[in-house]
């Protein structure tokens, strides 16, 4: 994983629900925990767009329900600041699923992937139709 430009405001926190925009057959997700995260006492574990969560799938094909995957946010509602003063924000909370290596489980996604997510996920760009 690499460095992104910016320092998102993590606005996913453990028991959040996302959207899953790729092909893999998952719908809904649901955060169960936060890679890498490093936490004090009491404090619930956030993450931001370009963070890898661990997440359970809710709903979508027989063959994936139930699993416990990685997943990578690619959009977030909580609006977080880029360098150049804009402010930016997505309707919903979307990830898509990744595999052990950290690449992209599916060959297509459906839908707007942030420009944060592409930077720390080269692979992710690669196959994504809309960049913001």
């Amino acid at each position: 994983m690499k460095a992104i430009s910016t320092k998102t405001t993590k606005g996913i926190r453990i028991g959040t629900r996302l959207k899953c925009i790729d092909n893999t057959g998952a719908k809904e997700l649901e955060v169960i925990s936060v890679r890498g995260f490093k936490g004090t006492r009491r404090r619930t574990p956030q993450a931001g767009v370009g963070q890898v969560v661990i997440c359970a799938v809710k709903k979508g094909n027989q063959k994936i329900m139930h699993e416990i995957v990685k997943a990578a946010i690619v959009r977030q509602k909580m609006p977080y600041r880029r360098p150049n003063g804009s402010h930016i924000k997505f309707n919903d909370n979307a990830a898509i699923l990744l595999d052990d290596k950290l690449d992209p489980r599916g060959k297509d996604i459906k839908g707007v992937v942030a420009k944060e997510s592409v930077e720390r996920f080269t692979t992710i760009g690669k196959i994504s139709k809309i960049i913001i």
